[in-house]
């Protein structure tokens, strides 16, 4: 478990790492001798983090990764996706990634894969994260990928009405956010974002940014939302560097320590 005094230690020693360059008074500083070029733009620290929640949830499923990363220093933006349209859910990342004042990852839970898959070539993003994330490739058919592998439970807890699709209490309870605290379940439950009906039909992406950027991917080892085995397929397809949790679908809820240092580990990356 990492513990706030070690996120901490590595904002200082990165907050040092970034200052290198600036003379000081000290003796040493003084005799350095000043650059001769300019320092890569490329060679920038990366400080600022969008993250995308999947479906049945909302920005507020982050919380206990936001808290972490924050406390080591990172700038933290959650999007709030309507889940209406894969479009619309790119448009609300997009919007967020061009607030940033440099160097990015984006990090997506569950649904949210997708639309980073599609978002993830903006010119400020260096990393991709996945955490029990859909990754499909270009004008790939994602339900048919999906039906190769074992049916999650939490697919026959679905109610529909309006147009719009949503959790069953028990469903929500048991299959999406098992492992967590019941009375955080119930507020996660009370919030989660119900889906337009027609979004994972009609969602087919035309370019798959884990293609063309470093990516970390994070298995939920006891997803009943997400197939395990197929998250390791999806993994190990765009050669992800990987971590293997005991956790439910919400590994961002009962494993906040492990999901923000891979955020870090993603961010401290050098191609």
């Amino acid at each position: 478990m990492i513990s706030r005094r070690t996120f901490s230690g590595a904002l200082t020693a990165g907050a040092a790492a970034a200052v290198s360059g600036v003379p000081s008074t000290g003796a040493a500083a003084q005799e350095r001798p000043a650059p001769s070029v300019s320092p890569d733009p490329g060679d920038a620290p990366v400080r600022n983090v969008v993250l995308v929640h999947g479906a049945y949830a909302d920005g507020s499923s982050w919380s206990e990764v936001i808290e972490r990363l924050q406390s080591a220093g990172m700038n933290v933006t959650s999007v709030q996706n309507p889940l209406t349209s894969l479009a619309e859910d790119v448009a609300a990342t997009e919007r967020a990634l061009a607030l940033q004042d440099g160097p990015t990852i984006l990090a997506a839970h569950s649904w949210g894969g997708t639309v980073i898959s599609q978002a993830g070539l903006a010119a400020n993003v260096t990393g991709l994260v996945y955490v029990a994330a859909r990754a499909p490739d270009a004008g790939e058919d994602y339900t048919a990928l999906a039906a190769k592998f074992p049916t999650p439970p939490a697919n026959a807890q679905l109610v529909e009405s309006g147009g719009f699709k949503q959790l069953s209490k028990e469903g929500f309870l048991r299959d999406f956010a098992g492992g967590v605290p019941r009375r955080r379940a119930l507020a996660l439950y009370a919030a989660q974002g119900r889906i337009a009906s027609s979004l994972f039909p009609t969602s087919t992406t035309t370019v798959a940014a884990w293609r063309h950027k470093p990516t970390w991917y994070a298995v939920s080892k006891n997803d009943r939302t997400t197939s395990p085995e197929l998250e390791r397929f999806l993994a190990a397809r765009m050669r992800a560097k990987t971590i293997e949790l005991d956790s439910s679908h919400l590994s961002i809820v009962t494993h906040p320590d492990a999901i923000a240092q891979l955020i870090l580990d993603a961010a401290a990356h050098k191609s």
